[in-house]
């Protein structure tokens, strides 16, 4: 009886969660524009959704911003996480605490923030605002992903490969990153998952000029839903889980 009541209760929590994205995946192929009555499987919707140059644009310039700032949060993230590693200073407990407080501060209040840092020092409103945000809330992420593989291993083995004549960045390459790599690259996939699906903060710092696809979906939801955005959507979530799911395979293989 014990089992049954857990099995129930997975089951309900699983389809309180992916049963809005089950449906919204149902009426995207829904041969009917705006009934709510099933007419049919039909793929038009997706074809329609091809050649929208507006959506590829935002689509196009979401991955190059995603690629970006998770490529510059992963480096920044990874020299970080095996300083703390290497060499125990005493401000390492505080950087761990402003590590969380990122995490755990709400991203309303982080994008006011960014928008009145921007002000404050000028910086335009656009791809660069964009890269810095993403840069931000994506950084905690990096550090505490590699660290929880770093955190496992012997500092001794870098130290060692110095006492036998190894460069510090020769240890590095070839001691600590073959070891890192899974963790890294879990880091890099999930940064950038993060930053194709934010909008929040992405809503104070994007500028006019240069649009991206989770803005343009949020535009689009306040005009009402159609079967092209519940296309667009559903492709989105496509891509998002399989890079959830490829992070956390190497996060796996990295513990």
């Amino acid at each position: 009886m014990k089992q049954l009541a857990q099995r129930f209760f997975l089951f309900f929590v699983y389809t309180l969660l992916y049963l809005p994205i089950l449906i919204l995946v149902l009426y995207s192929v829904n041969n009917a524009k705006f009934s709510l009555q099933w007419h049919g499987f039909s793929i038009k919707w997706y074809t329609e959704l091809f050649h929208d140059r507006g959506l590829w644009a935002a689509f196009s310039n979401s991955l190059i911003l995603g690629v970006s700032s998770a490529l510059i949060a992963t480096v920044i993230g990874l020299l970080t996480a095996v300083h703390l590693f290497l060499f125990k200073t005493r401000h390492r407990q505080v950087l761990a605490v402003m590590l969380l407080l990122l995490v755990i501060i709400p991203d309303l209040v982080l994008g006011v923030s960014l928008l009145i840092f921007f002000n404050i020092t000028g910086l335009p409103l656009g791809f660069f605002s964009l890269l810095i945000a993403h840069i931000t809330f994506c950084l905690p992420f990096v550090i505490l992903t590699i660290n929880a593989r770093i955190n496992t291993l012997n500092p001794n083995i870098y130290f060692s490969a110095l006492d036998l004549g190894a460069s510090r960045f020769t240890a590095l390459r070839k001691i600590l990153l073959p070891l890192l790599w899974p963790a890294v690259l879990s880091a890099f996939l999930l940064c950038f998952t993060l930053s194709l699906d934010d909008v929040i903060i992405s809503y104070f710092v994007a500028g006019p000029d240069f649009n991206i696809l989770p803005l343009t979906i949020y535009s689009l939801v306040r005009a009402g839903v159609t079967p092209e955005l519940n296309a667009l959507c559903s492709i989105t979530f496509g891509f998002s889980m399989i890079l959830v799911i490829i992070s956390h395979l190497l996060s796996r293989r990295s513990l």
